[in-house]
């Protein structure tokens, strides 16, 4: 119970979700974290089970890591997307599926990046893509307002209404927005808080 948004810009991309946990009926948390950074130009969003979440991030952090020692500069974003989309196609494959869907954006060598990758492993790039209970709501904003070459500040604009649109008819989404803004120059995380529920 989620919403997670990432656009392609111009120059970057943006991630954005809202707060809330919830554990079954119940509000969990109002304060959870769903963006990552992977590196200083890449992140991750997550819906879903926040453990599986949590701990497919830790190990690609660390693979990433040894890969980028080894061959001495970093994964491309479709490497990092990658990674993830083999992981969870194994735990599906194994019958112990990790549950969870994450959106993989970021600023590399060829340009902007976004990526979503399924609880199936399956990857796809998009310009812009949602994900999460509240994403039939986000999409509807997404797709009336979003437009090739916008900018991460126009961007980041969209992906807040988004996740707002969304908090609004789903119950699972709320407790403000996370913003995450990437540029070649690197990231700015902002909260918005006071956002009508």
């Amino acid at each position: 119970m989620t919403t997670i948004v990432a656009l392609k810009c111009a120059d970057g991309v943006v991630l954005a979700s809202d707060r809330r946990a919830t554990k079954g009926g119940m509000i969990g948390s109002k304060g959870v974290k769903k963006i990552y950074p992977i590196d200083a130009r890449k992140a991750v969003a997550i819906a879903g089970q926040l453990s599986d979440a949590n701990y497919l991030i830790n190990l690609v952090k660390a693979e990433a890591k040894l890969i980028e020692f080894d061959r001495g500069f970093p994964l491309t974003v479709k490497e990092v997307a990658k990674m993830l989309s083999n992981m969870l196609y194994s735990g599906m494959r194994s019958y112990a599926p990790y549950i969870t869907e994450m959106l993989v954006a970021g600023v590399d060598e060829t340009g902007s990046q976004v990526f979503e990758a399924d609880i199936s492993g399956a990857v796809t790039e998009e310009d812009y893509t949602s994900s999460g209970s509240g994403s039939p709501m986000a999409y509807g904003v997404l797709e009336a307002t979003y437009r090739a070459g916008l900018s991460t500040n126009e961007g980041a604009e969209i992906a807040a209404r988004a996740v707002k649109s969304a908090m609004e008819r789903d119950p699972g989404s709320g407790n403000g927005v996370q913003v995450l803004k990437i540029t070649k120059n690197g990231s700015e995380l902002k909260d918005i808080r006071g956002v009508p529920q």
